[in-house]
């Protein structure tokens, strides 16, 4: 039987735009099986094992131990899930972690705090307002938007004014600081400079001529480093509206596809200066997280430079809708993943084992492109799942659908079949009889996180009308 690809569907809208629908708890793989060049797997679940004393604004791992801001506390968890307080940082939203050799920096609630054994505020008036912190050849640096602040090198708890330094190649505010081969990054809103320590008598640090890019980002964390391949960052330059880029060595290169933008375009510039992107580097798939109100896109690099084509994926714990995916602020600590819930006290770590999120479930959904027989139509005898069945929890007995659209807006009534039980890994996801098509179709299967199976290929016994 013919395959039909999965990786990415299609769908319409009323504009009319032919529109990409990307899979949805569902992670592409390139992966030769013999079976298929690339398939989908459930992404990781969420597993809780602590809580602490509020939402969770930021973690980092430092010298073995994850730290992280929940409410307005400074605490430690513990590889077992236990949460330490250690002190009070103040504050509401993300916060921002780096560290020295010898003390952790916390950016929060326009404060700057130390922490190496006891928690110490900076109270000089000279820092200002701080929106973010990187360390760099000894130095703390700090913004308010308007000027680049460094502590003095022998007394991280003092600021000289007269080493300010600034990001002057256009008037547009500084939102963030990043550090890239020891190299700082001034995040503006519409443009980025590069900063090296030259030393000298005043601002320690002087811009890098010619490797400015020309577009910035639109909030302090809607930017992240994203390894060897530069700064990630959603943003852009002057009138332009937002979208999603990789930024290095003077230039910037789209991320984000037309769809991608599309769904850009449904939020305000207020609403996407929140968003928050992380990067996730894990068993060769190198991940950036977009983390939106009601739901995370995930772009993987690796996959798009294997498959030649630009992979993206959507996180959610709608199981109709879409809805706010539940992990923030990923640290790779005590041999795991261990994230923060957004909107509650809980923290809980990432499992490739299950795919529920928080011990709730989710739903997943994939569709396939237009299927077309020169306008001829045909009939559908037969769709088979080419899966990975068997791995779910003993007693359940998930189910999956499929349903088609004639159009790739209105879609027909779901057709449930068993997925298989516990030790069922022969069980075979055949739908008979599935109907015609008089010109296109679209198909979309749809389960939910009982439902762990990873699906290969997509096969169709057709017969073709001739007209």
């Amino acid at each position: 039987m013919p395959s039909i690809p999965i990786v990415s569907g299609i769908y319409t809208d009323s504009g009319p735009d032919v529109r990409a629908s990307f899979p949805v708890n569902l992670m592409p793989v390139p992966k030769g099986s013999g079976v298929s060049q690339e398939y989908l797997r459930p992404v990781d679940g969420i597993v809780p094992f602590g809580t602490g004393p509020g939402v969770d604004r930021g973690g980092i791992e430092w010298q073995g131990t994850c730290y992280r801001v929940m409410g307005t506390k400074l605490v430690t968890v513990a590889s077992n899930g236990a949460v330490t307080v250690l002190g009070d940082v103040g504050g509401t939203g993300y916060v921002t972690f780096d560290y020295s050799f010898d003390r952790l920096a916390i950016a929060s609630g326009g404060n700057l705090f130390y922490w190496n054994g006891a928690l110490t505020q900076v109270t000089d008036p000279d820092l200002g307002t701080v929106l973010d912190v990187v360390w760099v050849d000894g130095y703390f640096m700090t913004t308010d938007g308007e000027f680049l602040v460094v502590t003095d090198i022998g007394n991280p708890l003092s600021i000289n004014p007269l080493k300010y330094g600034s990001s002057e190649l256009d008037p547009d505010p500084v939102v963030a600081l990043l550090k890239s081969r020891n190299e700082v990054y001034a995040v503006n809103r519409h443009t980025i400079e590069v900063f090296d320590n030259v030393g000298g008598t005043g601002f320690p640090f002087q811009r890098i001529d010619g490797a400015q890019i020309m577009r910035g980002a639109i909030g302090t964390h809607s930017c992240c480093v994203f390894g060897d391949e530069g700064i990630a960052f959603l943003g852009g330059g002057r009138n332009e509206p937002p979208s999603i880029y990789i930024g290095q060595n003077a230039s910037s290169a789209p991320l984000a596809s037309q769809d991608i933008d599309l769904i850009l375009q449904n939020y305000t510039e207020a609403e996407l200066s929140t968003v928050k992107l992380e990067a996730r580097f894990d068993r060769s798939h190198k991940l950036l997280y977009v983390h939106l109100p009601d739901r995370t896109l995930v772009y993987d690099h690796a996959a798009s430079q294997v498959l030649q084509q630009r992979v993206w994926f959507t996180l959610t714990s709608g199981m109709v809708d879409f809805a706010e995916y539940p992990a923030r602020n990923l640290v790779w600590c005590y041999d795991r993943w261990i994230v923060g819930h957004p909107s509650s006290a809980q923290v809980g770590y990432l499992d490739r084992t299950i795919s529920s999120q928080w011990g709730q479930k989710a739903r997943w959904e994939f569709a396939c492109p237009i299927v077309y027989n020169e306008s001829k139509g045909a009939i559908f005898h037969e769709l088979e799942l080419v899966s990975l069945p068997g791995r779910v929890a003993l007693g359940v007995n998930p189910q999956v659908s499929t349903s088609y659209s004639t159009d790739g807006m209105s879609w027909s009534q779901d057709r449930f079949i068993s997925a298989g039980t516990t030790g069922d890994t022969r069980k075979r996801l055949v739908w008979f009889q599935q109907g015609h098509m008089e010109s296109i179709r679209v198909q979309r299967f749809r389960g939910d996180t009982d439902a762990h199976i990873s699906v290969l290929r997509l096969e169709a016994r057709l017969e073709p009308l001739e007209v």
